[in-house]
């Protein structure tokens, strides 16, 4: 893990085209943006680990969950 000092307004360079920058910081919570190619999924990590146990209980049902297809779902309601 890379473990980084950053400042309001600095910013974090992921590849060539994903960018992650320190928006604001207040009482102990840091606030991100990220900017990246609309084909990169980007999930807060508790909410992609909700879809994962999902996942593993729709596979023991015979029911099938397409993260991909949740993300596009998610992103058209959010306008």
């Amino acid at each position: 893990m890379l473990v980084l000092t950053r400042k309001v307004g600095e910013r974090i360079l992921i590849g060539d085209d994903i960018v992650v920058q320190v928006v604001e910081f207040n009482r102990g919570s840091v606030k991100l943006g990220i900017e990246a190619p609309e084909t990169v999924s980007i999930f807060r990590y508790e909410v992609y680990e909700r879809i994962q146990e999902e996942n593993r209980v729709s596979s023991k049902t015979g029911d099938s969950f397409d993260i991909i297809r949740a993300a596009e779902a998610w992103r058209r309601s959010q306008g």
